[in-house]
């Protein structure tokens, strides 16, 4: 992706575009799968641990990437839709799946969260849910 695509995806976000920025956005682009902060940073050479951090949290505040609890102890985060709102406004409520086999936690946009009758009283703020399993790369292993 060019570099004036990456700074005005930046820009629309609110989002100065500092070259660390910048790395990290294009590294993200290029991942089919949700990424952990040790996954940015062996993705990228000479990076500092904080900046990346605090850059993976400048774009979750601004609903550039959401993070995700797959249950294997690291935060991942992907690429938010287009629609979610800066100020961790976020409207890509789907569904993750972890596979077992390849360790690896996918966004699945197009199976949305069940919906969720609370009890009176209760307010929800965040919803998340991981299916966890063998994805299609291994048809011919079992599933428990």
């Amino acid at each position: 992706m060019l570099t004036t695509d990456l700074e005005n995806k930046l820009s629309g976000r609110k989002i100065s575009p500092t070259a660390m920025r910048l790395r990290v956005l294009e590294y993200l682009l290029s991942q089919e799968v949700a990424v952990s902060l040790a996954d940015v940073e062996k993705g990228l050479e000479h990076t500092d641990r904080i900046t990346v951090y605090r850059t993976l949290k400048t774009f979750e505040e601004h609903s550039l990437i959401h993070s995700i609890d797959d249950g294997t102890g690291a935060t991942k985060y992907a690429l938010c839709e287009a629609d979610c709102e800066p100020g961790g406004k976020h409207h890509d409520l789907h569904i993750h799946f972890y596979c077992r086999l390849c360790n690896e936690t996918t966004c699945l946009p197009k199976s949305a969260l069940p919906s969720l009758q609370l009890p009176d009283g209760y307010r929800s703020e965040e919803m998340s849910l991981t299916v966890k399993g063998v994805c299609p790369n291994h048809p011919k292993e079992k599933t428990y």
